[in-house]
């Protein structure tokens, strides 16, 4: 099959333990990004907290971020698709949040918000470079539209509160955990596995034509979605049985592997 475009994770996929991209793989995508084929990172983050890898590697073209909530062009930073959370679900994820104890971060226009400035939001809002805005209620946000919602805590919190709004009625909205710390919400009609499809009809690309390479449970959907679906060694064997091919850790340059095996 002659791929046109791959898209991937970053966090324990296209980064190493360090959060950097290793410069033999950075070599690689430059290449194949010059021979014409689109690469697109696919992250829960914002643009913000993903402009000095397209820096690194030269990107061109749809970025998806906010995990599929938002489609944007690496260079002009437009946005070419988004989809918000209602306001109403919002307004019941805060308050879930605020419920449980947790920390509650807030994507909204660009800005960040959260219910505390408590150490573990100060650590999160250092890897997108912003500062976090501190609010006690979603009608503090006075009009922003809410992209993304996360939850931040330890990871066997994370598990169980996710186990206890398994039932929690919300209009629009999907969850699942980027990270065993954090729990994502954003509205039921995003996905990467969308954010691909919308890619493809922008460049006339088909999902057989399409790689999608991840580890974590925010990206099963477009592991499913790809022409070939590719799970890192470091996955969960839940991630792995939605994979085509399994390819090598984060921590053994598994994307550098994949392209050498599919493009070399």
């Amino acid at each position: 099959m002659n791929y046109k475009l791959i898209a991937t994770d970053m966090d324990g996929t296209l980064l190493d333990r360090e959060g950097k991209i290793p410069e033999t793989t950075a070599a690689a995508v430059q290449k194949l990004v010059e021979s014409g084929v689109i690469f697109t990172l696919s992250t829960g983050r914002p643009i913000q907290g993903i402009e000095k890898y397209i820096e690194q590697l030269h990107l061109k073209g749809p970025m998806i971020t906010y995990n599929g909530a938002e489609i944007v062009d690496a260079e002009t930073h437009r946005i070419l698709y988004k989809k918000d959370l209602l306001l109403s679900d919002a307004e019941r994820i805060f308050s879930l949040g605020q419920r449980f104890g947790t920390n509650v971060i807030i994507w909204g226009d660009g800005r960040l918000f959260a219910n505390n400035d408590s150490e573990r939001i100060i650590k999160y809002c250092e890897r997108v470079n912003l500062k976090p805005i501190v609010i006690d209620s979603i009608a503090d946000l006075d009009g922003v539209s809410v992209t993304k919602i996360l939850w931040a805590d330890e990871a066997e919190t994370i598990a169980r509160v996710q186990e206890e709004i398994a039932e929690e009625s919300f209009n629009e909205v999907t969850f699942c955990t980027s990270t065993p710390r954090l729990l994502e919400f954003f509205n039921k009609n995003v996905s990467k596995a969308e954010a691909m499809r919308r890619i493809g009809e922008m460049c006339g690309i088909t999902r057989e034509e399409m790689i999608a390479v991840g580890d974590g449970q925010n990206d099963i959907s477009m592991i499913q979605y790809a022409g070939l679906g590719v799970a890192m060694e470091n996955a969960s064997d839940e991630v792995k049985s939605h994979a085509d091919y399994i390819t090598a850790s984060h921590r053994e340059e598994g994307v550098l592997r994949l392209i050498e095996k599919f493009f070399g």
